[in-house]
């Protein structure tokens, strides 16, 4: 599988040797009005709260060597100084939490983030339910959740009444649910119709449109922030990138300021009215200034974004 880095090429290559050295030489940070100007907000409709399009996935947040934890701390550290800030996770992704937890109190940086996490009910038991809260809690080392989501909707009916009450004492500010599966998107339609949700999480991307038809409207017509995951392809869709490996960027992605393929990715995603943020999984810093540069400047229209699912359509998918 073609990945991000090869598309880059030399960049990233320049890149991950800056982010092996040591952190205390590290270029200094760059603040995101200092570099690019102020970021694109999209609020949040239970509260008019407004967050940064562009956020983090942290599902390969486990590292296996010195190496990698540098070039992840890095990201997490630099993330909300480029102007980013929502964080999600998830007990399922390995040791993602533990790390992010460790992370966020050596860079003190915890309250620049919009930390989101995952449960679910195993075996439809609320218990399991709740000690894995509490577990999520510890493993963050955060008093606050910013956002807890019922997992693949695992357990949604028994969880939502502990959700809920969670949320009215102040321990989680928002509450949802997730998919990355359109054969789960019937449960999900009647997830957002049945539960107060402040968030559904959903796969979208150029090549998976399939959540446009009805959950993007349903969160629009429900007043539900939307997060996106899997904006670069998954496992139906492929990697995005591997399509477009030996194709140059279209002259006319600088109409809406794409710079790079994963910012036209990127931009495709938030430019649809009814997402809230997308959080692609990040783990080098280079590939955090790339796709950071696609929540700033101008997003394609509705006329804009026909014409890349056209040029997708009838120029690349063929292939």
């Amino acid at each position: 599988m073609i990945t991000r880095r090869e598309c880059l090429g030399s960049t990233a290559a320049i890149a991950a040797t800056a982010a092996l050295v040591p952190l205390g030489i590290l270029p200094r940070p760059v603040d995101a009005q200092e570099a690019r100007g102020t970021p694109i907000l999209r609020s949040i409709p239970a509260s008019g709260e407004a967050l940064p399009v562009i956020g983090l996935g942290t599902n390969n947040y486990s590292p296996t060597s010195f190496e990698e934890r540098i070039t992840r701390r890095v990201v997490l550290e630099r993330l909300p100084q480029l102007g980013g800030k929502v964080v999600d996770t998830a007990p399922a992704y390995r040791d993602s939490e533990v790390t992010l937890g460790a992370m966020m109190a050596e860079l003190g940086n915890r309250e620049r983030l919009f930390l989101a996490t995952k449960v679910t009910a195993p075996g439809g038991s609320v218990d399991a339910g709740r000690a894995m809260i509490e577990e999520s809690f510890r493993r963050l080392q955060t008093a606050r959740i910013d956002l807890l989501q019922v997992h693949n909707l695992d357990g949604v009916d028994v969880l939502m009444p502990e959700l809920q009450s969670l949320k009215r004492v102040g321990r989680v500010r928002y509450i949802g649910v997730t998919t990355s599966r359109a054969e789960q998107y019937p449960a999900l339609l009647a997830a957002m119709r049945r539960h107060p949700l402040d968030f559904v999480q959903v796969d979208y991307s150029l090549a998976n449109r399939g959540a446009a038809a009805q959950v993007l409207p349903l969160a629009r017509q429900r007043r539900q922030a939307v997060l996106v995951n899997l904006p670069f392809g998954g496992r139906r869709d492929a990697n995005l990138f591997a399509r477009v490996r030996e194709r140059a960027l279209p002259d006319w992605a600088a109409q809406f300021g794409a710079d790079s393929w994963a910012q036209f990715f990127l931009k495709y995603v938030i430019g649809h009215p009814a997402v809230t943020a997308v959080i692609p999984g990040m783990t080098r810093l280079v590939n955090l200034q790339d796709n950071i540069g696609a929540g700033f400047g101008a997003l394609p229209d509705e006329a804009q974004r026909r014409r890349m699912e056209e040029h997708w359509d009838r120029e690349v998918a063929p292939a």
